[in-house]
């Protein structure tokens, strides 16, 4: 791993912080990049451009990952499925993310998933074949990329018995065996998020959430502060635009065609034990599957879908029944005992900001999301915005990169090449030094190195080592610390985005109360 470190101290958001620091973006001075938006890409950009020393602000109307990047399979993946669609150089791009993510920047947060491909009635022998060449090739991309074997082991057949094993909810009957394969896996999307963030913050950012973007050129910015409702400007340089869904509200001539993923949320007991993921087939196509994703906070999710988004893009999207069903079938398909709506007891939605590349004369050219390619694109207005587009979560680091390099160069920005490939993000370390904490294990795979100062907070304070909700893992002490350094300003921020307590809403309720106390004691006291 990497020996450059984040710089000493100034990685802590908090209320005081923000309202300082939009006073002085709000100044009148003159910065050298304006972000807008603060999911993975913004709060990526920011990074990069402050770790080159140039002056950054960035904003968001809402809160860290309140798009997007919240709503993911929280999966790092390594290209499999673009290979199939003959996207080589897509393919490769996420191989070398994945592995910059793994082995350097966020090894905390990262970390190796096994999937296993149940072959069952429904598996064609020649579908099997198809499908243990393509994790063959996906080996091959892990070693074109240069990451460790140690970091992601080698794909394997499997016999029933070991099918079974790594998933005993599986319907025996008819069960030829499974293929394993690996690939990465997030602890938790907003935490990748909440990382950048804070240590673009160490870098010098202003990292401004709750701050609207109202009207954007490439001098800056007219936004609105919405906790106060009082308008101001920023002044920048140069302005990037990283606000996904929403890039083509803020800049003419961007067209944007959302595709809906939805998950669902399960409990772990209505599956039963189960120490891999599953890859079940979608009946009728040959390289989509339904993901089962088992979580370490006793949850499991299922998604995803790829559905085409009509109408205006909301702040959070709805899920509808027919996803919900689509997904509870393809499931069912392969489980001994099927899920039953009643099981299900949360659901979201996420929308890609897929660029629609489709000639304005012919509409309904490409009537597929699934089928539109996941390229990201940075495009730069005639008057000089820079907006990226497209991509996905695994390739942040790369799409901040270009919109950062077209951002100088349409600009003139004095500025060197871009440093976040070796970049650690805040927590993170070597795998032997985070082994070493002495922490629990759960708090190191979310907090890395500052695993020990959230579990000292409880040690101070033995309320806050309680979970906030009976049977979750949450406790008060990591609200605290949210509150204190990670920019959480209320309710929602802490049980939506700091934590997941909040994907099932019969726990959100039950959480809400004891949060509220939580946040008025924290503000009460200037924390």
């Amino acid at each position: 791993m990497s020996q450059t470190t984040v710089p000493a101290g100034g990685t802590s958001l908090s209320a005081a912080r923000r309202a300082r620091e939009l006073s002085e973006a709000t100044g009148g001075r003159v910065v050298d990049v304006l972000v807008v938006g603060l999911g993975a890409t913004g709060a990526g950009a920011a990074l990069d451009a402050a770790a080159r020393g140039l002056d950054v602000v960035a904003v968001d109307a809402h809160d860290l990952a309140f798009g997007t990047s919240r709503w993911s399979s929280k999966l790092i993946h390594g290209g499999l499925r673009y290979l199939a669609s003959a996207q080589f150089d897509v393919a490769h791009e996420s191989a070398v993310e994945r592995g910059v993510l793994m082995e350097r920047t966020a090894p905390h947060l990262v970390r190796a998933q096994p999937f296993v491909l149940p072959l069952t009635g429904l598996v064609s022998p020649g579908q099997a074949a198809l499908a243990w060449a393509g994790f063959r090739a996906g080996d091959a991309l892990r070693l074109s990329a240069r990451t460790a074997r140690a970091t992601l082991p080698a794909p394997r057949r499997l016999s029933p018995v070991e099918t079974r094993h790594l998933a005993p909810a599986l319907r025996h009957g008819g069960l030829r065996g499974g293929l394993l394969s690996w690939d990465g896996r997030l602890t938790d999307d907003a935490r990748l998020v909440t990382a950048l963030a804070r240590t673009a913050s160490a870098w010098g950012t202003r990292v401004l959430t709750r701050v609207r973007a109202l009207e954007l050129t490439a001098s800056g910015a007219r936004i609105r502060d919405e906790l106060t409702g009082e308008e101001g400007e920023i002044r920048a340089r140069a302005v990037i635009n990283a606000s996904g869904v929403w890039a083509g509200e803020l800049v003419d001539g961007i067209r944007i065609r959302p595709s809906r993923g939805t998950h669902l949320v399960l409990r772990s007991q209505d599956i039963g034990p189960l120490p891999a993921g599953l890859h079940v087939p979608i009946p009728g196509e040959s390289n989509r599957f339904v993901l089962v994703l088992p979580q370490d906070d006793g949850r499991i999710y299922v998604g995803l879908t790829d559905e085409p988004l009509d109408g205006p893009v909301p702040d959070v999207p709805d899920v509808p029944e027919s996803d919900i069903g689509f997904l509870l079938d393809v499931l069912g398909s392969v489980l001994d005992v099927p899920v039953r709506r009643g099981d299900v007891v949360g659901a979201f939605a996420g929308l890609r900001p897929l660029l629609d590349t489709t000639p304005t004369s012919h509409p309904g050219a490409a009537s597929r999301t699934a089928d539109i390619s996941r390229r990201h694109a940075v495009l730069t207005s005639p008057d000089g915005v820079v907006s990226v587009v497209g991509g996905k979560l695994t390739t942040y680091r790369r799409m901040a990169e270009d919109a950062v390099d077209a951002a100088v160069d349409a600009r003139g920005l004095a500025a060197g090449p871009s440093r976040t490939a070796t970049l650690p993000l805040v927590g993170a370390a070597a795998p032997r030094t985070l082994a070493a904490l002495r922490a629990p294990r759960r708090l190191v795979q979310r907090y890395g190195t500052e695993a020990p100062a959230v579990h000292s907070l409880a040690a101070q304070d033995p309320r806050l080592g309680e979970p906030v909700v009976p049977g979750h893992p949450v406790t008060g002490a990591e609200l605290l610390w949210a509150l204190r350094h990670e920019g959480a300003l209320d309710e929602a921020d802490l049980l939506d985005r700091r934590t997941r307590i909040g994907l099932v809403p019969a726990d959100r309720a039950e959480a809400l109360e004891a949060v509220r106390g939580l946040v008025g004691e924290a503000l009460g006291s200037g924390s």
